[in-house]
Formats: structure tokens, sequence, C-alpha cells
């Protein structure tokens, strides 16, 4: 006998998935803290998850992925050395700035000449991506100067009513948002 598609664990998901593809800003667990998301390509959907959170644009968002090859329409073309850089680090909590695609969404690199990216290696995260069918906005779910959220009921807190949906899970066991790398240089720009 079939499950009907309401009780499949996949539902949450595949309902956040939707939601993000109709414009909608959603939370989400990561490795360490709850994260803000949505449809990267939404111009609309960028500007009012940076306005629920209270971030200025200029300083940028990160895209998370569940493979490497949901970030390509977001990024040049990566020689060997730096593909493999990449993938001694992912999945994991490490996000690298690397240099865009020209014409890529420059909403999302704020005042940078690069993109921050990483494939996620939380399993929930991982999975809206690949429903989602790409890459997704990925920052951390508190107003600007105050703790990331590393909850549900605390992302719900910060935020009440202003987000569309609530992906419930636990976060991951790491204590603090991703480490970022310069793929450029390696220079770490924001220690773990």
């Amino acid at each position: 006998m079939k499950h009907s598609t309401l009780n499949s664990p996949l539902f949450p998901v595949r309902m956040a998935a939707h939601i993000m593809h109709r414009g909608g800003v959603i939370a989400y667990p990561t490795e360490a803290v709850f994260g803000l998301g949505c449809d990267p390509l939404n111009r609309v959907a960028v500007d009012r998850l940076l306005s629920i959170k209270q971030r200025p644009a200029g300083k940028g968002l990160i895209l998370i992925a569940a493979e490497l090859s949901q970030l390509y329409p977001f990024i040049l073309e990566l020689d060997r050395k730096q593909r493999q850089r990449l993938e001694q680090s992912w999945p994991g909590a490490v996000t690298w700035t690397v240099p865009p695609r020209p014409g890529a969404a420059p909403w999302l690199r704020g005042n940078h000449d690069t993109l921050a990216v990483r494939v996620t290696a939380h399993p929930v995260a991982a999975a809206l991506c690949r429903i989602f069918g790409g890459a997704i906005v990925s920052t951390s779910a508190n107003p600007a100067s105050r703790k990331p959220a590393r909850s549900a009921l605390a992302t719900r807190r910060y935020f009440a009513a202003q987000l569309d949906f609530i992906l419930h899970g636990a976060v991951g066991c790491n204590r603090n948002p991703s480490k970022i790398c310069s793929l450029r240089d390696g220079r770490v720009l924001r220690p773990a």
C-alpha cells in the first residue's frame, strides 16, 4: 500500500522548495545554524530576504548547493587544481569565494568581485537543493548583529510571521557558521 505524499518525510522539503519557486523566503537547518534562503535568481525574493534580516545588500550572500554542478550556472569554469581544492573541502562547512560567471546575478555578490559558494554536508539542506533543482541563497537566520538561530523555535522568535516557511530539523554539530576562504589565494576570510 502506497503512503500519501503528505506522509512522506520529504514532504516538508518539497513544500519549502515549492515556496521558494514561488518567490518565498524560508528558513532551514544547516551545518551550524539555521539559514534563511530563497531562489537566488529571484531579485524580489533576495531583496525581501535582505530586508527581513536587515542585512546591507553590499555584504553579498552565500549560495549553497547539493553538488558542485549546481553552482556552475553562477561561477566561472574551474581549472583542475581549483576543482580539487573545492572538492577536498566539500561537502562541508567551508565556503569559498570564487569568480562569478559574467552576468550572474550581481545582487548575490554585493560589493565584491567574487561569489561565495558552498556544497553543504547537511542532509536537509542538501535535500532542499536537490528538490529545488539548484543552488539556493544561504545566510544565517538572525537579524543583523544578533546571534544566529540554532533552532526552528529561535528562528520563529526572531522573524515571527515574516517568513513563508520554516523547515524543521536539527542543525549540524558545528559551533560556528562556515569558514570562508578565497579560491584565488587560499586566504581565510572568516574563520570557523
